[in-house]
């Protein structure tokens, strides 16, 4: 299915007091206004800092008579000031906030069986989540419209989505909307173009008019980076070639099959053309953008807001996990604890080459990258942002966008940023930054003017 077939949509921005969602006027969808939101949130924070406060008293003076003369002498404020001078009150209520038990510890998380979704796996069998006293579920999905409508039916309490997912569903592009969030990316790089081997002379994409080329879903990083990348060659990818969307495991079977002459998608699935002979690498996805975002982690805004302890919970295993798949001596480990059936369902050798980055690439040469794929958790604005350009560029959706508000409503880098430094990485400290793409650079601050400075588009 091209993307030209699916029904753009024109908005301004979803979240704000004119567009009202369908579940509530405040951000994240449950309160009237944005200020009932705020204040309930400050409710909930003053409580908690007044049960520390209480609790912290209380273990200094455990004695009733002589914990209420003290504080008729001095006064409760002035002993609680005199308390937080040696004793971090703020530090503990942020602690006891942390740990306050999971209203929901039995939950269940979608994934679809790509390395992308190495943390979300890799959680289950190696103890991530049932340090957080959760038990979690993970289940292998057959695609991403699948993954999309189970987790909107709450049948999946979580899932592992791409990157550009959150923001459509949010936004009620290819859904009813409903407000979703993403509050980790769950690996940067890892992705390719991968040919037939037919096609191992055809190198140039000018050469490819009239190829069948497959994505795994209309909203993905694969179509937009595999449209940007025909375009920079001056083809237009709705009528020089054909783009369709594939589940990513029936990617192999398709090229075996000359169903399709190509594809940009995820691994496995590349090497494992390679491994099974059917196809080569042509180009790396980071190549074309070195650090690009793909899958994620997400959730609905009603997920977070009514289960904050056992959200909290499930972040935490989340972004510790992806802190452990940062580490290159660690990926071994992991491509053998993704590996099993109910997992990726892939040989080990085929994992080990893409997560160590040393690999076969299908025409003879064995080649070396670290960054093949990796994994970063923090969820740069920015990234929204390209996504939306290129959402426009390419008729998803239409008329004016609030790019900043969406781009800060959907991708909570401010829960990441938290959470990374827990986990012992080090968040950036800024949420925008520029970046380049087949050599253009992209300015978050000026996204129309990067739209404009396309020849090929839709809009």
């Amino acid at each position: 299915m091209c993307v030209t077939g699916e029904e753009s949509v024109s908005f301004k921005n979803p979240f704000d007091a004119t567009t009202p969602l369908r579940t509530g006027g405040c951000r994240c969808g449950h309160h009237a206004s944005q200020a009932d939101h705020d204040s309930e949130m400050r409710s909930r924070d003053e409580r908690l800092t007044r049960v520390v406060q209480s609790a912290v008293v209380r273990a200094i003076f455990p004695h009733d008579a002589a914990r209420r003369a003290f504080l008729a002498t001095v006064g409760t404020s002035t002993a609680i000031a005199a308390i937080a001078s040696v004793f971090p009150l703020a530090t503990a209520t942020e602690v006891f906030a942390q740990s306050a038990a999971p209203e929901k510890k039995d939950l269940k998380i979608g994934f679809i069986p790509i390395t992308c979704a190495t943390p979300i796996i890799m959680a289950k069998p190696l103890g991530f989540y049932e340090k957080q006293g959760l038990n979690v579920d993970v289940i292998k999905t057959a695609g991403w419209a699948v993954i999309r409508d189970k987790t909107i039916n709450k049948e999946y309490d979580a899932a592992h989505m791409l990157a550009p997912m959150p923001l459509a569903i949010s936004m009620g592009i290819g859904s009813n909307p409903v407000p979703y969030a993403m509050p980790a990316v769950e690996n940067i790089n890892g992705q390719a173009i991968t040919l037939s081997m037919k096609h191992k002379d055809r190198r140039d994409p000018k050469d490819w008019k009239g190829f069948k080329l497959a994505v795994p879903f209309d909203y993905s990083m694969h179509n937009y980076l595999l449209r940007y990348y025909l375009a920079e060659a001056g083809l237009d990818p709705d009528t020089d070639v054909q783009i369709r969307s594939v589940p990513p495991p029936e990617m192999v079977a398709n090229l075996r099959a000359d169903n399709i002459d190509g594809f940009l998608g995820p691994d496995p699935f590349n090497q494992r053309a390679v491994y099974d002979g059917v196809g080569f690498i042509h180009i790396l996805s980071k190549e074309l953008w070195d650090g690009h975002p793909c899958c994620a982690f997400a959730a609905s805004k009603e997920f977070i807001t009514t289960l904050p302890n056992t959200y909290a919970a499930l972040l935490r295993a989340v972004i510790e996990a992806t802190a452990f798949a940062s580490k290159a001596e660690n990926r071994k480990q992991i491509a053998s604890a993704v590996a099993p059936a109910n997992y990726l369902n892939q040989p080990e050798i085929v994992l080990e080459q893409i997560l160590t980055g040393t690999y076969a690439d299908g025409l003879g040469q064995i080649k070396k990258d670290a960054n093949r794929v990796d994994f970063d958790p923090f969820p740069w604005h920015s990234f929204a942002v390209w996504i939306l350009t290129q959402m426009k560029r390419w008729g998803q959706i239409k008329g004016e966008v609030d790019y900043k508000s969406i781009a800060e409503q959907v991708y909570l880098a401010t829960d990441t940023a938290r959470l990374m430094k827990d986990a012992g990485l080090v968040p950036p400290t800024a949420t925008t930054k520029t970046f380049s793409v087949m050599g253009k650079v992209f300015d978050p601050s000026t996204p129309e003017e990067y739209i404009s400075g396309f020849k090929i588009k839709r809009t």
